[in-house]
């Protein structure tokens, strides 16, 4: 089967979402499948790729003409509406490579939309996060969990979020695309079943199903030039975060409970900087490590060298990979209580769900399980047999039936 995988990130840009998108393509080739990933170019990346049998073509978008948009020039998202130059790159590598399938990830799928009838492929659309009713994606307003989207909520929640010239646009444009995009699309895949009741699918006329993300079944076994990395760890056994060092993942959360540890060993955080990581920075704690933009093999052995998982994300985190990596590792998990996480997690089994923002229960639980090696290593051991049910041999098999379906 042709199928063309949209992402407005891919490898080397790291994250959870693009590395999904990177396995999902490459176990898909190894299954016989013609795939082709258009993302984003960047700064210093190639136009056109070959990545263990997966085309990939880097598109420049109108957007990225105007840098003063993002806080971030390593990271240009999509517009949350189709944006002509990705539109038009679009159009001449669905006329070069034909797909069957259209497998979108993020709002890069606007820019597709309006050539939906005109390639005749069938939509499917993975929901990482809230995008189908939320322009912050995250679904908090006030830093707790939105009840429901408003339009004049909406409205002020995003203007305070990305401004008034950035937020009121992005409200707009999602809605009615969001619109449009129900109406286009022949499969979503949210995946979890808080993603699920997040976008309103359950209940809905909308063809769905939960299919969570998964982690390729060697991903124990990575290779790559370790040294350069292991230099940067601390000595001693030490406390493990990987994600985007900011307040969505409850970074600031994680440093003040961290702070009340006694006798704590080191803490490391290895992720890329979000803009309000600057704040958080000046007040953090003596015996942090700050680690940046790790790739995902130097990301494991630093899993197995920790001694515990943190995941104290304050919104409803999908379906994280971090902790299936940790559970790939052995290693049980302190996490928030919330989003995919509960899915993942077996509280009191293979690790700790605490209250989000809660950074009290955070260092309670941090403490039991450094107090405890024992239990640290019975729930690793439980994490090890409980993530065997997301493995790339479980879930891609179910991905295929659902192109097979449409």
């Amino acid at each position: 089967m042709r199928i063309l995988m949209l992402s407005q990130f891919y490898p080397p840009i790291i994250g959870g979402e693009e590395q999904h998108v990177r396995a999902l393509s490459t176990e898909l080739v190894a299954r016989g499948h013609d795939v082709t990933v258009v993302t984003l170019w960047h700064q210093g990346l190639a136009e056109f790729e070959l990545d263990q049998g997966v085309r990939v073509y880097r598109v420049r978008s109108s957007m990225q003409r105007m840098p003063w948009l993002f806080s971030n020039s390593k990271r240009c998202y999509a517009p949350p509406f189709p944006d002509p130059e990705i539109t038009l790159a679009l159009r001449r590598v669905i006329v070069q490579e034909r797909p069957e399938i259209v497998h979108a990830h993020n709002w890069l799928v606007y820019s597709f939309l309006p050539l939906k009838v005109w390639s005749g492929v069938r939509l499917i659309v993975t929901l990482h996060n809230n995008n189908l009713v939320c322009a912050k994606l995250t679904l908090l307003y006030h830093n707790a969990l939105c009840e429901g989207p408003g339009f004049t909520k909406c409205l002020g929640c995003a203007t305070q979020y990305y401004g008034l010239v950035k937020g009121i646009p992005t409200v707009l444009s999602n809605w009615v695309m969001s619109l449009v995009e129900r109406g286009a699309v022949d499969m979503f895949l949210p995946v979890s079943q808080a993603v699920a009741l997040g976008c309103h699918l359950v209940g809905s006329q909308l063809p769905f199903q939960v299919i969570p993300n998964f982690i390729p079944d060697d991903i124990s076994t990575l290779q790559g030039d370790l040294k350069p990395y292991l230099a940067q760890l601390p000595d001693e056994d030490y406390l493990l975060f990987v994600g985007a060092l900011g307040h969505l993942k409850g970074v600031d959360v994680l440093l003040r409970a961290y702070a009340g540890l006694t006798h704590a060993p080191p803490l490391v955080l290895i992720g890329h900087e979000m803009p309000d990581w600057s704040v958080m920075a000046v007040d953090c704690p003596r015996n942090v490590f700050v680690l940046r933009d790790w790739p995902r093999y130097a990301v494991m052995e630093a899993w197995h060298r920790s001694m515990m998982a943190l995941i104290p994300t304050v919104g409803p985190d999908s379906c994280p990979t971090v902790a299936m990596e940790a559970m790939t590792m052995g290693k049980p998990i302190v996490a928030s209580r919330g989003g995919g996480l509960i899915d993942l997690v077996t509280d009191g089994e293979t690790g700790f769900l605490v209250q989000p923002g809660d950074a009290t229960a955070l260092q309670q639980a941090i403490e039991r399980l450094l107090a405890h090696p024992d239990l640290r290593s019975r729930m690793g051991q439980a994490a090890l047999r409980k993530v065997m049910a997301f493995q790339a041999s479980t879930v891609v098999p179910r991905i295929e039936h659902i192109y097979e379906q449409v």
